[in-house]
């Protein structure tokens, strides 16, 4: 009962595939680099990682002054070093956008080898691809910004098929490997270790409970106090302090039609090909579920972030096992399926967004350009937040949010890009009107264009 069945050694994913895979990349970079273009990426969190990979590459302590956090307070993401080192060579936000969508996309060769290593048909093993690249959260994950998660779909995704083709060693790495592109993932680990538990599969599932709980003791007991001041890591008290109280309490709390529709959209485009055979690897997700159902953000439960991205893998994955338990059927699923899978990706993926919100800053551009080419390299810059990722190579920047209270005393800020007609995420009309009178109170040299963006430099 504790041996795992036997599977067959996949074929290699065929020339195809690959390039597929690296075309489908493409294209979703020139989506993510068109956004950006278009002046609608954030501070969070394409300026914030762009700005902790230029301090790694340019020797600087990767300390946001955004937030005031060491990149390794954030989210454990030790991983990250590895942008600090390509920006070193290459600094450029489009390398991260690059590699995000190109991870996105390369995704579908290890799901290749799991449908492979199940035994399906060559047809079913693309159909198998094709699910996964017509998730909605693919491609919305892909157009948001930038997370380092992303990067480890593809190590997740092998990660299946190390475990059901016995080679503990190289799963056990990519367990690692996956770990430090977020602390969050350690849910997914924590699920697989449930996953295994549940086929009696007790060492395995013993050691990625152990890998679970040592990491999160790591990070909570040593690194986080480390590079914090001594204390905890802040997302848990931001996601979860609506629920002290009473279990009724905590029940009256939780978004439940919210949570329904997000299960609902979540599960649609895979969900007529699960069968009894796919619950155990749909029990990989619970961990994660489960906190984004109970977080006090909504944008844990919607398909446009990153959170549920590591749910589309254990999804398609799911897919997968329904698959190998429908192949003895007559009818053929491929079709239908796939046709239900772009109709769901069109309902809930995001591209129309190109036809309409996306545009709305398209009489900016040109003033923005003109400033941003005024700003020095040694400036320390207040910005609006989606100007921040166009002007985050540098070692102090950061954008007036609504609690901002530092009217320009003393000599932190030397430079504001501000524009009070169109504020941007977290910042508002006042504040940022009201910097720009502080400025000019104080003599510093301003101009402003057509569009209502202005640019004060001090004296």
């Amino acid at each position: 009962m504790n041996q795992h069945p036997p599977h067959r050694a996949p074929a290699p994913p065929p020339g195809a595939l690959w390039l597929w895979s690296v075309l489908l990349g493409l294209l979703a970079w020139g989506t993510s680099a068109l956004r950006h273009a278009l002046l609608q990426s954030n501070a969070y969190d394409l300026g914030l990682f762009d700005q902790w990979a230029w301090l790694i590459g340019s020797g600087h302590v990767p300390i946001s002054s955004m937030e005031d956090v060491h990149v390794l307070a954030d989210h454990g993401a030790w991983l990250f070093y590895a942008a600090g080192a390509a920006y070193a060579l290459l600094p450029s936000v489009q390398s991260l956008l690059a590699s995000q969508a190109l991870a996105l996309g390369l995704t579908a060769v290890p799901i290749w080898m799991l449908a492979s290593q199940a035994a399906l048909s060559r047809q079913r093993c693309w159909l198998a691809c094709g699910l996964w690249w017509l998730q909605p959260v693919v491609f919305n994950a892909s157009l948001f910004d930038m997370h380092p998660e992303t990067w480890v779909m593809p190590a997740f995704a092998l990660a299946l098929w190390a475990e059901r083709a016995e080679r503990p060693r190289l799963w056990l790495a990519l367990l690692l490997l996956m770990l430090g592109a977020r602390d969050g993932l350690v849910l997914i680990t924590a699920g697989m270790a449930l996953d295994l538990g549940w086929r009696r599969r007790w060492r395995w599932s013993a050691s990625a409970a152990a890998l679970s709980g040592l990491w999160l003791l790591l990070l909570s007991r040593w690194l986080y106090p480390l590079l914090r001041d001594g204390e905890g890591p802040k997302a848990a008290g931001r996601m979860f302090s609506h629920l002290g109280g009473a279990p009724g309490t905590v029940l009256q709390s939780i978004d439940w039609s919210g949570g329904g529709l997000y299960l609902l959209l979540l599960a649609l485009p895979c969900l007529w090909l699960w069968r009894r055979r796919s619950l155990p690897t749909l029990l990989i997700a619970v961990p994660l579920l489960l906190t984004n159902l109970l977080s006090a953000s909504p944008s844990y439960r919607t398909l446009i972030h990153h959170y549920s991205l590591p749910l589309a893998v254990v999804a398609v994955v799911a897919a997968i096992d329904g698959l190998k338990e429908r192949k003895a059927e007559a009818t053929h699923p491929f079709p239908w399926t796939l046709t239900w899978a772009v109709v769901c990706w069109l309902a809930l993926a995001k591209p129309w967004f190109f036809t309409g919100p996306y545009l709305e800053r398209l009489n900016v551009l040109q003033d923005a350009r003109s400033a941003i080419a005024q700003v020095q390299a040694d400036d320390a810059v207040l910005t609006t937040s989606y100007l921040v990722p166009h002007l985050s190579h540098r070692q102090q920047i950061a954008f007036p949010k609504k609690s901002f209270s530092d009217a320009l005393q003393g000599d932190q800020w030397t430079t504001l890009v501000l524009h009070p007609d169109d504020p941007g995420w977290g910042s508002s009309r006042r504040i940022q009107q009201q910097l720009l009178d502080i400025a000019a109170s104080q003599n510093w040299n301003c101009r402003a264009w057509p569009s209502g963006l202005t640019l004060c430099r001090r004296p």
